[in-house]
């Protein structure tokens, strides 16, 4: 009945870190000249967008990890007016057990695209903004 005890406790630990670990994205506009950004984001399970991103603003969703930490966001990022460039990519993976992803804060720029990974619980290993991609014509 102990042992019972113990592993129903532990499980309940394991759970509530699950149902309260969470990530998020947010995809930034920094471009110029009032240029808008088009952006869809989609993952197994879920499709985010496609939304239009005004120059200034930003979009922010938020979603669980799942529990095998395999979660992963591809997004798609098109720059206006006429959204000839463009980038496809990987906004968001779980690169262990312990990493409940944080938010991944992208910004589109005029040169590309930024990448600065904030702090969430048990993040090994934060990012400091950088270039991360170019545009494609």
């Amino acid at each position: 009945m102990k042992n019972l005890s113990v592993f129903l406790f532990v499980l309940s630990l394991c759970m509530l870190h699950h149902i309260v670990s969470g990530a998020g994205i947010r995809i930034a506009n920094q471009l110029k000249s009032k240029k808008l950004l088009w952006m869809r984001c989609y993952s197994k399970d879920d499709v985010i967008g496609p939304k239009i991103i005004s120059m200034g603003q930003n979009y922010t969703f938020y979603f669980g990890v799942n529990f095998f930490h395999t979660t992963r966001y591809m997004c798609t990022l098109k720059q206006g007016p006429n959204y000839k460039h463009y980038q496809k990519f990987t906004a968001f993976k779980v690169f262990s057990n312990l990493d409940t992803g944080g938010l991944w804060d992208w910004s589109a720029r005029e040169d590309g695209i930024y990448l600065e990974k904030e702090e969430g619980s048990f993040v090994q290993n934060p990012v400091y903004k950088h270039k991360e991609f170019d545009w494609i014509d």
